[in-house]
């Protein structure tokens, strides 16, 4: 175990240092602390809202998902893909066009003041919520690696992601997002390299799963699995692509990078929904009982699949690596849910209150309380993570389900329709969150799966798997259909001469369809992303190459290796690229300005 704890101590130390590294480019102003300023590169920018959709749980509840259930779980991921794809097909461009630092600002434009008050609120206690679905699942996982209690990893975890987003603010976070895709790609692919030399091939991974590999087990109705994956584009395209998620895409430079950013997170995601669960439909076949291996997790047990792999097939210093890759993950969800929270409440709380009290202040005050909440808002993250932790009766994967369907997709139809739907009322959104809520309880009170089965009159009484799929599903159709059909409707309601806020909508449409652009500044900035970067990925790779003199057989020391050399290639190609190429006067002055 010393290897595993050497190789954490080390990514620690590399988070920390990114931390410090960025500090200097996010001291600035508010705009730079919770957006970059919006003059991020596209790979920065894709990498983030990669990891974004990316978290402990993918290896925990996720991996033990596939590895009782096969291919299944890789559609939930597909979705997130498809959502990628509209992202770059329509949604990032407008995002990064709505010329503003938080989402709230950008609700404020299509809603109103009054709307953004009530999402502000809203959406920092479901970023609150989530991220502690996150930090509760890279909990589970340490406590079987280090048979320690889920709390302690919980709190130290949430404490140095606490640190990073208080010090460096978006920079910090995006820059640390990249690192960790990088982490996390290389350990998914060696894992999963392995894995299909230990199982015999993809043909014997199939073929010798323990059920129906597509399937699944407990699993009569294949029409059940079908119409799933149908309405999970549809969810997943919800809660990724609206006005709260637009945060990601608001960092890029200009609206060309937004776009490439979106397609960079679709190939990520694409490639990422099979890679990642390889390893454990591999253990499905290789180690059986893997899902019993540690049972003091409770019904939590099988969320540890990934590690009982990984101890069991790979080199020494994998398991360490393999929870770096999970702190990555983890860290990457929570300090993104930090740095919006301190921005939704600056520009959109803290900022009115000082307006009707008629109080000025600098940006500089501004920046400080950023900083102050998002450290509230971390130990708030922390206290929801430790709550979850006690709901032992709930797998991860449940849990995931439960939050994302139920209070998620509710919150934001208005975000995502409120692009396409024009005229409607100012007390459309707000009422429609109600709405959508109701409409929740009453699909997992009253019109449950066993009461629709018992209407369409089913031969075979539903198994539990299929009663949480279906159960899944008739929320997110009732959701589609009821929700978003009265949002729609409420265009009826519209009377534009009430509309008190119809000039404003107009320019927040005409301002999303209007291309932005990187200023003649912007070239400096690309540089010391490109150079800060590159010192810290060649730092990583160094690292990679220490783990050569971990003992073990020559494989596993070639696979380290590989890892270090292909790490160094893309750290000294940041920093070539880094490199200032010589520039006139003429040709600074020929570029445009940026249209913010």
């Amino acid at each position: 175990m010393v290897y595993e704890y050497l190789v954490i101590a080390g990514y620690f130390c590399l988070i920390l240092g990114i931390g410090f590294a960025f500090k200097s480019m996010a001291k600035n102003s508010t705009s730079d602390y919770f957006r970059g300023g919006g003059r991020m590169l596209w790979w920065m920018v894709g990498s983030t809202a990669f990891m974004a959709q990316f978290s402990a749980w993918t290896f925990t509840g996720a991996a033990g998902k596939a590895f009782s259930d096969g291919f299944a779980i890789s559609l939930v991921f597909f979705a997130n893909t498809f959502a990628y794809f509209c992202g770059w097909l329509y949604f990032s461009a407008r995002f990064r066009q709505m010329r503003v630092d938080t989402p709230t600002e950008g609700i404020k434009r299509r809603f109103g003041s009054q709307n953004e008050q009530f999402f502000s609120w809203a959406l920092i206690v479901l970023s609150m919520i989530n991220a502690g679905v996150w930090l509760n699942a890279l909990g589970v996982f340490s406590s079987a690696v280090f048979d320690t209690d889920i709390s302690i990893t919980i709190i130290a975890t949430g404490l140095t992601v606490l640190f990073v987003s208080v010090l460096s603010g978006a920079w910090g976070v995006v820059a640390s997002d990249f690192v960790q895709t990088l982490i996390v790609a290389i350990i998914s692919i060696a894992c999963a390299i392995v894995a299909l030399v230990k199982v015999g091939g993809p043909v014997a991974l199939v073929t010798d799963f323990p059920v129906d590999f597509v399937m699944g087990p407990d699993m009569n109705y294949g029409l059940l699995l079908v119409g799933t994956f149908v309405f999970f584009l549809a969810k997943q395209l919800i809660t990724i692509m609206n006005l709260n998620d637009s945060f990601r895409f608001l960092n890029a430079k200009d609206t060309i990078n937004a776009r490439k950013a979106a397609l960079l997170a679709m190939v990520l995601m694409g490639v990422g929904s099979i890679v990642w669960f390889i390893p454990p439909w591999a253990s499905a076949i290789l180690y059986p009982d893997a899902a019993t291996a540690y049972p003091e997790l409770g019904n939590k047990a099988g969320d540890a699949v990934y590690l009982v792999f990984t101890r069991n097939a790979m080199p020494l210093g994998t398991v360490g690596l393999l929870l770096a890759g999970l702190f990555a993950a983890s860290m990457s969800s929570m300090d993104s849910a930090l740095n919006k929270n301190a921005g939704i409440f600056v520009r959109s709380l803290y900022q009115p209150l000082l307006l009707k009290k008629q109080k000025q202040v600098s940006d500089k005050h501004l920046l400080n309380v950023s900083r102050l909440v998002s450290f509230i808002s971390g130990i708030l993250v922390i206290a929801v993570a430790l709550f979850f932790k006690s709901l032992k009766e709930l797998s991860l994967f449940e849990l995931m389900m439960n939050v994302s369907t139920m209070i998620q997709v509710p919150l934001l139809i208005p975000l995502i329709f409120g692009l396409f739907i024009k005229r409607t009322p100012q007390w459309a959104p707000w009422v429609t969150v109600a709405i959508g809520l109701t409409v929740s309880w009453l699909m997992m009170n009253v019109f449950t799966p066993e009461l629709f089965a018992s209407w369409i009159g089913l031969e075979q009484a539903l198994t539990r798997r299929e009663s949480i799929d279906l159960n899944l599903m008739l929320i997110i159709v009732a959701q589609l259909v009821i929700t978003a059909g009265f949002f729609c409707a409420t265009s009826l309601f519209y009377n534009p001469e009430k509309d008190t806020h119809k000039a404003e909508t107009e320019r927040f449409f005409k301002d999303v369809e209007t291309p932005v652009i990187a200023d003649f500044e912007q070239d400096d900035y690309d540089r010391q992303q490109r150079n800060k970067l590159g010192v810290m990925v060649i730092i990583m790779s160094a690292g990679m190459l220490v783990m050569m003199l971990i003992p073990n057989p020559l494989w596993g020391r070639l696979m380290f290796l590989g890892c270090a050399v292909i790490m160094l290639a893309i750290g000294l190609l940041l920093k070539h690229s880094a490199k200032k190429e010589p520039t006139t006067a003429t040709s600074s002055l020929s570029k445009k300005p940026c249209l913010e």
